[in-house]
């Protein structure tokens, strides 16, 4: 149970902890990592799946 005035109180904040992100635009290096993120995707997601892969699924019906 917390009284009152524990519950008022935050904790101390650790080097480790990282304030929370406002809304609105994310910054430019974060944009540019899902951009990048999103182009490998979309190329694997693009690729003909390998013959032998077929055949082993095929095996596995």
């Amino acid at each position: 149970m917390f009284s009152a005035d524990d519950k008022s109180k935050t904790p101390p904040r650790t080097s480790g902890d990282q304030p929370s992100r406002k809304s609105g635009a994310a910054p430019q290096a974060d944009r540019n990592i899902g951009d990048a993120l999103r182009r490998v995707y979309q190329d694997a997601a693009g690729e003909d799946v390998p013959d032998d892969l077929l055949d082993l699924l095929r095996k596995l019906d």
